[in-house]
């Protein structure tokens, strides 16, 4: 196919008056055949495979075939463990070839603004029609510059937590834990019991940034001042907050979380052998899913017994880090015009309304309109999750979300800081590694 032809397509498509005619996308639509253009297309998606295992049945069957059906475009949707994500986009890179669309976590697309495609136009329309973006998702898809990402969605982390068992260590009729000493010495007694809390310091995409950043601004720690330069991680306040992490960890945790993915604590929360942990909300969605799979000690249903609370607050005040998703365009894709129309479409309300009807609060949207959804009257053990995205911070505070805050993310260093201490090196030089490492990335 010429690119002449490809051009007459999208003038059939993107609007003006050739559009208003008969020739236009509503003619297309209203004969039910695709043009031949988007009938030679495939526009390849790599994502996550999703926590929420309908999310991708929907995507495969109901939005694939939709697609088909109203761009003329193949989708082929490919799913692999979020930890792989980042070496699969090196690779496609170097190689010029693989997925049209990649869908990141995090900042991680910082890391690879100059092999992406510019989403400025999509991104605007989006946002200005949806009550725009939470300040998460620009931090991390914008680089002050254009938008180098489509923003996704936003996983909200909270604390899943044992109702009845807290309720037995002293925190009855909901409550939770308000501060981290209170956190550690509940966590003192449901060890004792055989409950401890379930945390990971692994290198895992989610669960152990989400806690060890909002952990560390909460004790009044920082990677850089507000000039998103100068490397401050080096505080008393660090090291305070390194010191209470490593008898914290002993008094209160599973001390094999050490090794723990974004998994591993699902598991063992729902098998009974921690009794909280910082997640999204797929545990209790995956107990809502096989209610009869997953019961109490006493037989009970689980689901009926899992709360969710925010992070505890420290001296520095209380925060928290919640996970942004955002599409990636890449440089290299041969369908960036496909691929452009196929992000704008499943963005639009009704297409994008199905997935985030099937993710049951698991994700917020990227933008503040999906908060007035009428998924959130639904379940009241959910409704912790309708605002989170709100009250986020992102890495590299104090300064920008840049590509050398997300160098920081993508090495761990401020997991590590905290796993090593743990592991037995003395706080103050753990600090003193992890600020030196900074060093090395923000050049100060």
């Amino acid at each position: 196919m010429t690119e002449l032809d490809r051009r007459g397509f999208l003038r059939l498509s993107g609007g003006g008056a050739v559009a208003a005619t008969t020739g236009g996308m509503a003619g297309i639509l209203a004969t039910g055949r695709a043009p031949a253009f988007a009938q030679a297309t495939t526009v390849h998606w790599l994502r996550w495979t999703d926590f929420v295992p309908a999310s991708d049945q929907v995507l495969r069957n109901d939005i694939a075939k939709q697609a088909e059906k109203d761009l003329g475009l193949k989708l082929n949707i490919e799913t692999i463990n979020a930890n792989d994500i980042q070496a699969r986009i090196t690779s496609s890179i170097q190689s010029t070839t693989g997925p049209d669309i990649v869908c990141v976590l995090n900042n991680w697309g910082q890391l690879y603004a100059d092999s992406l495609v510019d989403l400025s136009d999509i991104a605007e329309e989006v946002g200005k029609a949806q009550g725009g973006f939470y300040e998460t998702s620009k931090t991390v898809a914008n680089d002050g510059k254009k938008w180098i990402g489509l923003p996704w969605c936003i996983v909200g982390l909270q604390i899943a937590y044992r109702k009845s068992w807290f309720a037995a260590a002293g925190y009855a009729d909901g409550k939770f834990p308000e501060t981290w000493e209170q956190y550690r010495e509940v966590g003192k007694k449901l060890k004792a019991k055989g409950q401890p809390l379930g945390q990971t310091l692994g290198h895992t995409f989610g669960d152990a940034p989400s806690f060890a950043y909002p952990y560390l601004w909460s004790w009044g720690g920082k990677e850089v001042e507000a000039d998103g330069k100068t490397v401050v991680l080096d505080s008393p306040a660090t090291v305070e907050s390194v010191k209470f992490m490593v008898s914290f960890w002993k008094d209160a945790h599973d001390e094999g979380g050490l090794a723990w993915d974004d998994s591993n604590n699902n598991r063992a929360f729902l098998s009974g052998t921690c009794s909280a942990t910082l997640n999204g909300a797929s545990i209790y969605i995956e107990a809502l899913r096989k209610p009869d799979s997953y019961k109490t000690e006493s037989g009970a249903q689980l689901k009926d017994d899992i709360l969710h609370a925010a992070l505890p607050k420290g001296p520095g005040g209380q925060f928290s880090y919640h996970v942004p998703f955002s599409n990636l365009l890449m440089g290299y894709s041969k369908n960036q015009d496909a691929a452009k129309k196929f992000l704008s479409w499943i963005h639009g309300r009704d297409v994008y309304d199905k997935w985030f009807v099937s993710q049951k609060g698991f994700s917020v949207g990227a933008t503040t309109d999906w908060e007035k959804h009428k998924l959130w009257g639904e379940d009241p053990i959910m409704l912790p999750f309708r605002q989170a995205a709100r009250s986020g911070r992102f890495a590299g505070y104090q300064g920008a979300s840049t590509r050398k805050a997300a160098e920081v993310v993508t090495k761990y260093i401020i997991i590590d800081m905290y796993a090593k201490a743990v592991q037995g090196m003395p706080a103050e030089e753990a600090v003193k590694w992890a600020h030196g490492e900074l060093l090395k990335i923000y050049g100060t």
